[in-house]
């Protein structure tokens, strides 16, 4: 099976494309810029540029492709033109170049920015959309628009959507990044200031169990499946639980709380926590990571980066 993936240099991207490979798929990784030092099957691709996608779609010819390319939550608030353009027209773009290329699966990441204030807690996957950032609204049409080509011309469309992902890789532009920060500069200074106040609660997850979810979603039978996009959920900590977490896990830590209104708004508007029954009925979903899991595996990789960068490149290796 080959598969491709969009947005390969982000977060997510990069670790579902080293998961895959580990299974032992043939992948080929796409994004606006081919990294440095990337192999010779990386393609550069911008969703947003319909002959590019038509293109290579016809040269390599994937049985699945995961659409992971878009711009994130509070970098979309900056200039909401240009996500629109990335997440819905990028999005549109790969839906039809699929569909006219014959690819059969194509697996969608959304995000719990799909919805919006006043929804039930925990969050069913049912609950209305109503986002309130242009990164939302995009997932939302995104979803919509996946379920549309579903039924209208028969691709299998299927997809998750993330809590707040943290990883020990630098945030990518989420709202959520103020829980991974306290990890990074815990680790890196001793100190933090979240932007977030200490009762905020949303959805979080550890990035190897939402590329596990990715991985499963797409190897689903589509038998089981009952809907195409499903809530995932792990742990949903408040901000004061994670600093505590941290300050449990490392000496001499400080971590403080200083809210900024706009993306306090925005972490305001999501779910506190996701009710995720039909994924955990109908693909067998289930987190491996809770939140001390999470903090122990963490900690422990931020403080093995942190000390290859002070040694530098020739000592790093060992």
């Amino acid at each position: 099976m080959k598969t491709l993936v969009t947005g390969a240099g982000g977060q997510v991207g990069a670790e579902l494309v080293r998961k895959l490979r580990q299974r032992g798929e043939t992948v080929v990784p796409t994004d606006r810029v081919v990294p440095e030092g990337a192999d010779e099957n990386y393609r550069a691709l911008d969703v947003t540029n319909r002959g590019e996608l038509d293109e290579l779609l016809a040269q390599e010819q994937p049985d699945v492709v995961y659409h992971l390319a878009a711009v994130l939550s509070a970098r979309g608030e900056e200039n909401p033109q240009a996500t629109y353009e990335v997440n819905q027209t990028g999005t549109y773009n790969v839906l039809e170049a699929c569909r006219q290329a014959g690819v059969r699966r194509v697996v969608f990441t959304s995000s719990i920015a799909v919805f919006g204030p006043r929804v039930p807690d925990p969050t069913p996957d049912d609950a209305p959309l109503s986002p309130t950032t242009m990164y939302g609204v995009t997932k939302v049409a995104g979803e919509l628009l996946g379920a549309y080509y579903e039924h209208r011309y028969g691709l299998d469309f299927r997809g998750v959507r993330f809590p707040g992902l943290i990883s020990a890789a630098e945030p990518g532009g989420g709202t959520s990044d103020y829980a991974l920060y306290m990890y990074v500069e815990g680790v890196r200074r001793g100190a933090y200031e979240a932007f977030c106040r200490p009762e905020t609660r949303i959805p979080l997850m550890y990035m190897p169990d939402g590329i596990r979810a990715l991985v499963e979603i797409g190897q689903a039978p589509k038998s089981r499946l009952t809907r195409c996009v499903y809530n995932i959920a792990a742990f949903s900590p408040t901000a004061a639980d994670i600093a505590q977490s941290v300050e449990r896990a490392l000496s001499r830590v400080s971590i403080a709380f200083s809210p900024d209104p706009h993306r306090q708004a925005i972490l305001d508007s999501w779910p506190r926590a996701l009710d995720d029954a039909p994924a955990r009925r109908d693909w067998d979903w289930a987190p491996a990571y809770d939140l001390e899991a999470m903090t122990e595996e963490l900690v422990s990789e931020l403080r093995a980066r942190e000390g290859d960068e002070r040694r530098g490149p020739r000592e790093a290796g060992g």
